[in-house]
């Protein structure tokens, strides 16, 4: 299993993130190209998957960015750590479900390292956690498969300034509030991208 893995020091554009994630699925179809995990930090922008609506921008005067992942409206900015991928799943099970589990299940036994247990939830994608007698939302995953390539990724909110979620209904979701790692558990994370690309790998070996 060759898996490229890069990680990105400085911020990096969220345009040129996605086209080369995009002429990485290119070279994977044609066999010319190697799959692909990258860690990164976007500056401040606002993505919008398939399913977006209107009604889920609350302040018209910020700027969104459309993107062909599935979802729907999310933040990205500094504080918050981005996991892009470039998975063939013709090499493995062909399941959609079984491969957003397998993220999921990353996150998951990854911020068990940390003490911090969270969850995954049916109705509303992404991993949560409880604080203080509410459920926080703490990652969210959009991800979209073309020719049995499934690419896009996942955040994880770290320390992010979380008013900037106060412009857009994250993710389509109402009444649910959006977390920091920091702000659940004061801990230093600065080995987090090196403990999610080591479960990725892992639980995409088995």
């Amino acid at each position: 299993m060759n898996i490229e893995v890069k990680r990105s020091v400085n911020t990096v554009d969220y345009d040129k993130a996605i086209l080369f994630l995009e002429d990485r699925v290119n070279n994977i179809i044609e066999n010319s190209d190697n799959e692909l995990i990258w860690v990164l930090t976007h500056p401040k922008i606002y993505t919008a998957g398939t399913s977006y609506k209107d009604s889920e921008i609350l302040d018209k005067s910020i700027k969104i960015v459309k993107t062909n992942r599935g979802g729907k409206i999310t933040y990205h900015g500094p504080g918050q750590l981005v996991c892009y991928f470039v998975i063939n799943l013709n090499k493995r099970s062909k399941d959609i479900r079984k491969f957003i589990k397998l993220i999921e299940n990353t996150i998951i036994e990854t911020l068990k390292e940390y003490k911090i247990d969270s969850f995954n939830d049916r109705k509303n994608i992404g991993i949560w956690v409880k604080h203080r007698n509410k459920s926080k939302k703490i990652a969210a995953i959009g991800v979209k498969v073309r020719r049995w390539i499934a690419y896009h990724g996942f955040s994880i909110n770290i320390n992010v300034d979380v008013k900037n979620y106060e412009k857009i209904i994250p993710c389509g979701i109402k009444n649910k509030t959006i977390g920091n790692l920091y702000d659940i558990k004061k801990q230093n994370y600065n080995k987090l991208k090196e403990k999610i690309i080591k479960n990725l790998i892992k639980n995409l070996k088995n």
